[in-house]
């Protein structure tokens, strides 16, 4: 009885063994994985994300109706104090919601600088030949003046020395894209989208130079980007640049 049990276990075991080779193993271009991989390496470096609504058609996945920044804001009013870098939580999130878009909170780790697409791509292409440290940047789809660039860098936090820093809500939110088409300063108390995010109308948020790419300090970014959204403002709209910053502060 114990040597014919002995053989039913290892057939058993043996049947397993078998099963498990045959088993598909998980593609690592599946978009799921690409998808969490992707959100993982942003708070790898350290910058803190929260869940975000996602597109619903044309529409957003909120409950808002007429929500006027679809598929571009946070799930919980409580973002702030919700976002994280924990590696468990997020897993948590990409896996339970897996259609969310998510933001990343500026101002605690990092700064965006935020630009119109042509003259976002004029001043990294300048900045690059110049031979600058450019850090990560995204580009997020749209047209006109919703089509942005997105400089991350290192936060400048509340520099005590200098006096030009000030509270700013002006060009915070998306909706407002179309009435300021310069460049915007997003730090604390502000947000930006993370790639890869979705937008309605198959659009979407996705990296052009990606988090491997060390945070640099805005500064040095600053004077090629205004001097790129000025050239661009000038061509485009006939009227004088704009600059919001510090947004959210």
């Amino acid at each position: 009885m114990g040597s014919e049990s002995g053989r039913v276990k290892r057939g058993e075991q043996s049947r397993i063994s078998q099963w498990l080779r045959r088993r598909p193993k998980p593609d690592p271009e599946d978009p799921a994985l690409v998808r969490e991989a992707l959100v993982l390496a942003v708070a790898a470096a350290g910058l803190p994300i929260a869940p975000a609504a996602h597109p619903a058609g044309y529409r957003c996945s909120c409950d808002r109706i007429g929500c006027p920044t679809p598929a571009r804001h946070p799930l919980s009013f409580a973002w702030q104090t919700q976002s994280t870098t924990d590696r468990t939580q997020i897993e948590r999130w990409t896996r339970s919601q897996p259609q969310a878009n998510f933001i990343t909170a500026t101002g605690m780790v990092h700064d965006v600088l935020d630009v119109p697409f042509e003259a976002g791509a004029s001043a990294l292409a300048r900045l690059l030949a110049a031979g600058v440290e450019v850090g990560p940047v995204a580009e997020s789809g749209g047209t006109g003046d919703q089509a942005r660039m997105l400089f991350f860098t290192a936060t400048r936090g509340t520099p005590e020395d200098e006096d030009e820093w000030w509270p700013c809500e002006l060009d915070c939110h998306p909706e407002t894209m179309d009435e300021h088409p310069g460049l915007r300063w997003h730090c604390r108390g502000s947000y930006v989208l993370v790639p890869p995010a979705a937008l309605p109308g198959d659009l979407a948020v996705s990296w052009v130079r990606g988090m491997e790419h060390p945070l640099p300090d805005p500064l040095t970014l600053l004077e090629t980007l205004t001097d790129a959204c000025a050239e661009y403002a000038g061509a485009s709209h006939d009227t004088p640049a704009t600059v919001a910053w510090p947004l959210g502060r």
